[in-house]
């Protein structure tokens, strides 16, 4: 019965596309693997990768000159590399890492038949050549899975203690809770993303749109809320499950990840204590500069009237200074409503500001939102009865 219901449910997992987007072909003149259609970059090779489980799988790596980081990507489940090439070299270029992507067993021109437990050998194929053809260090790589990439993503990531860090890209809680909100785990699921993510070590960041209409956005949540060490999220507004590298929220988020990750515990914490210390001496000085200008607009009135005064006769000295007292005052009330205007103006400047952010934010957010998603939502709907189903 459970081989039976591993099967059933893979049916409604993976769909890779059909014919693959693209063709494996190898050079003439140098031997290489070239992805066809794509011309052959000098920093980007094909590999053929075999697995524990019997199969060859499809990777492809690229190398970035500055890199100090890599991206070890697990894509989404209507996806293979043809698709996702020219996303990875982007992505490889705009967050300087290097970066592997693969194809799934049954994705794309990777043998065997796609199932969860293929993807995990597949994943750690990748994985263990990093480290034996790259030198890569387990610190020094981050671990990416987009939907049901985050199963195979998770998986690892467990049973990895120096791994550097996670991204969750609109992830699943397990392969049942996308279909039906059940509230335990039954023995016949698939990814159970929901008890690995509490064994994970390092900062994880989690991705997800709030207009998911295949994987409700609550999935990333809750894994989030799951997290040992979090990293702040990303809700994208409006966000469907297919679109979110559209937004440029997403690719500004996901640098900052890595810049931040990229830093030694020593380092953070040396430069945040840095940045505080600046930051109080700034304040500082600025409390003084204030103090000081203000003073300054009090004793200019006073020294011309002072120079004014001296030729009158010294009966209305007295008078005299009284009535610069009152000046002075009310340069102080005048200097203290100027300031005060000041401060309402930045106010209101910058609740403008806000506003057209905002707008500008909301507008690009709508043009994405109302992008295509891959077409799975039928076969998720017959998913769901099947499991319901089980579930009784």
């Amino acid at each position: 019965m459970g081989g039976v219901t591993s099967s059933m449910a893979a049916k409604f997992a993976f769909f890779p596309p059909n014919p693959p987007s693209y063709k494996l072909v190898t050079d003439e003149l140098t031997g290489l693997l070239l992805l066809s259609p794509f011309p052959h970059r000098e920093n980007v090779e094909i590999l053929k990768l075999p697995t524990r489980k019997g199969t060859d799988i499809v990777a492809m790596y690229i190398r970035h000159p500055l890199a100090t980081s890599t991206l070890l990507y697990s894509h989404g489940n209507a996806a293979d590399l043809g698709q996702m090439y020219e996303l990875f070299i982007e992505l490889s270029i705009l967050l300087r890492v290097n970066l592997m992507g693969y194809d799934y067993s049954g994705y794309g021109q990777s043998s065997g038949k796609p199932s969860e437990q293929n993807t995990y050998a597949d994943i750690e194929a990748a994985y263990k050549c990093l480290e034996e053809s790259y030198g890569t260090k387990q610190e020094d790589i981050i671990l990416y899975g987009q939907s049901v990439g985050s199963g195979p993503t998770l998986d690892l990531a467990a049973r990895l203690p120096q791994l550097r860090a996670v991204v969750l890209h609109s992830p699943i809680l397990s392969g049942l809770r996308v279909m039906y909100p059940v509230k335990r785990t039954y023995w016949f699921d698939i990814y159970k993303n929901i008890d690995k993510i509490p064994l994970v070590n390092c900062p994880v960041l989690i991705m997800h749109g709030t207009s998911d209409e295949v994987v409700d956005w609550s999935h990333g949540k809750q894994l989030w809320e799951l997290c040992k060490e979090k990293y702040e999220p990303l809700w994208l507004k409006g966000g469907n499950h297919c679109d979110l590298e559209h937004y440029p929220e997403y690719i500004r988020h996901l640098k900052k990840f890595i810049s931040t990750v990229e830093k030694s515990p020593s380092q953070r914490y040396s430069s945040r204590r840095s940045t505080d210390q600046f930051e109080q001496s700034r304040k500082s000085t600025d409390v003084f500069e204030v103090s000081r200008k203000s003073t300054d607009r009090r004793e200019k009135p006073r020294h011309s009237t002072d120079r004014l005064e001296k030729p009158k006769i010294q009966s209305n000295h007295v008078d005299k200074l009284e009535k610069l007292k009152n000046l002075s005052n009310n340069a102080d009330k005048l200097e203290k409503l100027r300031m005060s205007f000041d401060q309402m103006e930045r106010s209101r400047r910058s609740v403008d500001c806000h506003e057209k952010s905002r707008k500008s934010i909301d507008h690009q957010l709508e043009r994405a939102r109302k992008s295509v998603d891959r077409p799975i939502c039928r076969k998720l709907a017959l998913g769901k009865r099947f499991f319901m189903w089980l579930a009784r």
